[in-house]
């Protein structure tokens, strides 16, 4: 079982390389690794990341084949069959790090904000339910000065649900809350920035 910590500082080596243009050989999907990992999986980390399609988890980390637990929705909102996922891989695999990765210029928080504004008549009820889980953490923020710039409302609304979901996790599962309390299990937020491609860890880490 790999330590929370050890997770982390392995996946913020595997940032900086990214970041970097470094592609480590570690994580090259070989033919060796994929019959390696058809006995089992042991991820390291778990990543309730964004759907957008410019925010890979495995690739932004710079990692391979087993490496990542990845649970990917739109707007790394929180809802049962993630909390369930979460649960399976830390409960299954012995993972210990959760990591809530969102990222600047969320088309999901930038929709959910335009939508408390200006409500869409006839919304998809399957879209409707992605902005019900992202309007509690954003909706207080319209109620403030950011109101009237719009890039850092958005700035803040992104950090702002990276929390509640952290929250949510940490405190919405007696599963994960007594992992949590006696064996380990760490959760954190994180964004990636789309402009540089590094990430930054700012939730419940230390110095981050």
């Amino acid at each position: 079982m790999i330590p929370a910590t050890v997770a982390l500082d392995r996946l913020r080596e595997g940032n900086a390389r990214f970041a970097a243009n470094i592609r480590s050989r570690d994580s090259l999907a070989t033919q060796t690794r994929r019959l390696e990992l058809t006995a089992g999986q042991r991820p390291f980390a778990i990543i309730l990341g964004c759907s957008d399609s410019r925010v890979p988890a495995e690739i932004v980390f710079d990692q391979g084949l087993g490496d990542l637990f990845v649970i990917r929705v739109a707007g790394n909102i929180v809802a049962s069959s993630q909390v369930g996922s979460v649960e399976f891989a830390a409960s299954r695999y012995g993972t210990r790090l959760v990591v809530v990765l969102g990222h600047t210029q969320c088309g999901a928080i930038l929709a959910t904000l335009e939508e408390l504004q200006q409500p869409t008549a006839g919304q998809s009820p399957n879209l409707r339910a992605i902005v019900d889980r992202l309007r509690p953490a954003v909706v207080g923020l319209l109620e403030t000065e950011l109101r009237h710039d719009l890039g850092a409302l958005v700035r803040q609304a992104v950090r702002a649900n990276i929390r509640s979901s952290v929250d949510h996790l940490r405190h919405g599962s007696p599963i994960l809350e007594r992992l949590c309390e006696e064996e380990g299990l760490v959760i954190v937020g994180a964004e990636y920035s789309l402009e540089t491609g590094v990430v930054d860890f700012f939730d419940g880490v230390s110095g981050g």
